[in-house]
């Protein structure tokens, strides 16, 4: 079960670092269009389809990802002071009752949606299929990124599967299973490190007080 966990982990980790460079395309996109625009006074026509193809795509493909390492939004000030058995048993009730029908009703409704647009033929029978971009006169296809939608949703609820297994064990064992890491912000690693310290800490003041304790009784059971 262990190695299961660790694939679903690894499949998000590795789809989320893919389309993360879907972000310089977006930046590339976004800064020639300020320079021709600005400077040549010869705004593009596709830059504008680019920028919200290009964002959407990372946003929606950075899901399970950002699931996977657990940096969705939560209100962990409450959170974080759960036992792990609660923890898991919140978490295992919100996958059910609300995260799995949302993401199959967007794996269901993402189908449709892109089956849909990859039967438009804005250019006759002879011409490609796909529906275009009523932004720009170019016709840039939008198929492509409302393909990605069911996709991402179905990635999701293979994460979330992933998820409501380790809230089982949770609550079987009392611990969190181990999950597959990547990088963390700076803010993240410095927490783990201070809590690390003062957990050392107050081992080395409890091994203090044993110690002065034990030697306090040994006093005390001199001669008299």
């Amino acid at each position: 079960m262990e190695r299961v966990l660790l694939f679903i982990d690894r499949l998000s980790l590795w789809t989320g670092k893919a389309f993360a460079w879907c972000i310089l395309i977006l930046a590339f996109g976004t800064s020639y269009e300020v320079f021709v625009r600005y400077v040549l006074r010869n705004p593009t026509s596709w830059a504008f389809d680019l920028s919200y193809i290009m964002y959407g795509t990372m946003f929606m493909m950075a899901g399970a990802y950002a699931l996977s390492q657990q940096a969705h939004v939560r209100g962990d000030f409450i959170y974080r002071l759960w036992p792990p058995r609660v923890q898991a048993g919140i978490e295992l009730v919100l996958y059910i009752f609300f995260f799995f029908p949302g993401m199959l009703a967007m794996v269901y409704a993402g189908i449709v949606y892109a089956n849909e647009s990859w039967h438009y033929m804005p250019y006759g029978f002879t011409g490609p299929r796909g529906e275009v971009s009523i932004n720009s006169p170019v016709g840039v296809p939008v198929s492509p990124l409302k393909t990605i939608l069911p996709l991402a949703a179905f990635l999701l609820v293979l994460q979330g599967i992933a998820e409501s297994i380790r809230c089982i064990q949770c609550l079987r064992t009392g611990q969190w299973p181990q999950r597959l890491k990547d990088v963390e912000e700076l803010e993240v690693e410095l927490i783990r490190k201070h809590k690390e310290e003062m957990e050392a800490q107050q081992q080395q003041e409890e091994l203090e007080a044993q110690k002065a304790a034990r030697q306090d009784g040994e006093g005390n059971e001199g001669p008299k």
